[in-house]
């Protein structure tokens, strides 16, 4: 079932992905980034349809020929996207799982993980990605958890009419150890990220499914992270170099918390380097970019509006300028704005701009968002951040093609001899 070594025009090999419940397309940027040629993004959200042809339209390079479709991926016509697929991409709504939710889980009818597992049964890549919440992995929801991986790396293995899910997780655990035909099956790896450990400025935590069709010889692990905390505290409290580079005086800079004071002087005492870099903070972020208007215009700076109304309540405290910001979220009714705004060391706050909370996301500043400033800051808060996705996507495109680079070799000695 390996896909025979597709070329693109410059003979360069081309990897197929698809992406579902698209949103934004903060997952389809990082595939793209990975090396993913994007076939098609399904997406029924008609705001974030637009954004994503926007985009397409005005030539953004990732997103150069992406078909767009509008409407539900239980509907969508796989076929249409032809053969050789090699990864399916996506993010199920997260609602139904997410802590700032109602938490229904899998009694949601926005939960659409067997319709995920539908589209791999169609489509048979040869890896797929699933990314949500990190309220996904919590205890309540451990045994749909498993139902999840058990569902994905055997696809094909479908409910019947009625049947619940605990009662197709057991069938699905009996076929594991049967010696039956499961059709195609898929391993499977999962692992909780912050996406600050990957440079992005959020402290945004998401689980990740990786899953590789089991008839190729790839063995694969998740990536390392890039960047981390400690780093950041050296940075601002060892060398001070993140202050000279901001330019900020002593006076205007933060305190320091006790329990980071402990953490630095420990630190200070070892004198040792795990050589990663520093996590990126709000005001690293924010840097080249002017305060917004408060006139209401852009300034020449897409998505560049001052919301005004900015306040702190319990619960919503906003993001210190010296610290990765909070998860940015979306809310099942609306924007809670206090999670969307910086706060300076002095006190004083403001709403992020939809483009302040893009770069929090590790959007591209030339990548546009369709809508008003709540619309936008929804689709914001149901992303996954850019850099986060790429680094996984990366790791996956690598051992594609190192697979099907081995693959071409054999095939090719096997016609010598």
């Amino acid at each position: 079932m390996a896909n025979a070594g597709k070329k693109t025009k410059e003979g360069q090999m081309a990897l197929k992905s698809i992406e579902l419940f698209a949103g934004a397309g903060g997952l389809a940027l990082g595939t793209a980034l990975a090396g993913f040629e994007g076939v098609a993004a399904v997406e029924w959200d008609r705001w974030a349809c637009d954004t994503l042809e926007e985009n397409r339209d005005r030539g953004f390079p990732l997103l150069k020929g992406l078909r767009v479709a509008r409407g539900d991926v239980r509907q969508f016509d796989y076929s249409s996207v032809g053969e050789g697929i090699d990864l399916i991409a996506g993010g199920p709504p997260c609602q139904p799982f997410s802590l700032g939710g109602k938490g229904r889980g899998f009694n949601d009818d926005r939960d659409m993980f067997n319709a995920y597992a539908e589209a791999v049964a169609a489509l048979k890549p040869r890896a797929f990605i699933i990314e949500n919440v990190k309220g996904l992995t919590r205890q309540a929801f451990a045994n749909y958890l498993q139902y999840i991986e058990h569902r994905v790396s055997m696809p094909e293995i479908a409910p019947k009419p009625g049947e619940l899910w605990p009662d197709h997780l057991r069938r699905l655990e009996r076929e594991l150890t049967s010696k039956g035909d499961r059709g195609v099956r898929y391993s499977v790896s999962r692992r909780l990220y912050n996406a600050a450990d990957f440079g992005a400025p959020q402290k945004r935590e998401r689980v990740f499914f990786v899953g590789f069709r089991e008839d190729q010889d790839v063995h694969w692990s998740f990536p390392d992270p890039t960047h981390g905390l400690d780093a950041l505290l050296r940075d601002q409290w060892i060398t001070g170099d993140y202050w000279d580079r901001h330019k900020v005086a002593k006076k205007d800079r933060p305190a320091l918390a006790p329990m980071m004071s402990r953490r630095v002087e420990t630190l200070r005492r070892r004198n040792d380097f795990d050589g990663l870099q520093p996590w990126r903070t709000v005001r690293d972020a924010l840097e080249g970019l002017p305060e917004p208007r408060k006139d209401g215009r852009e300034g020449g700076i897409a998505n560049h509006r001052f919301q005004a109304g900015a306040k702190a309540y319990p619960g919503h405290t906003g993001s210190p300028i010296d610290l990765p910001s909070k998860a940015l979220k979306a809310g099942d009714h609306g924007v809670p704005g206090g999670e969307n705004m910086l706060v300076r060391p002095d006190g004083s706050m403001r709403y992020f701009t939809a483009r302040e909370a893009a770069r929090m996301q590790t959007f591209p500043d030339g990548y546009v968002f369709h809508g008003a400033w709540g619309e936008t800051m929804r689709q914001l808060g149901n992303a996954v951040p850019v850099v986060l996705a790429q680094a996984v996507a990366k790791s996956v495109a690598d051992k594609l093609l190192t697979a099907e680079m081995a693959d071409m070799v054999s095939a090719r000695r096997g016609r010598v001899h």
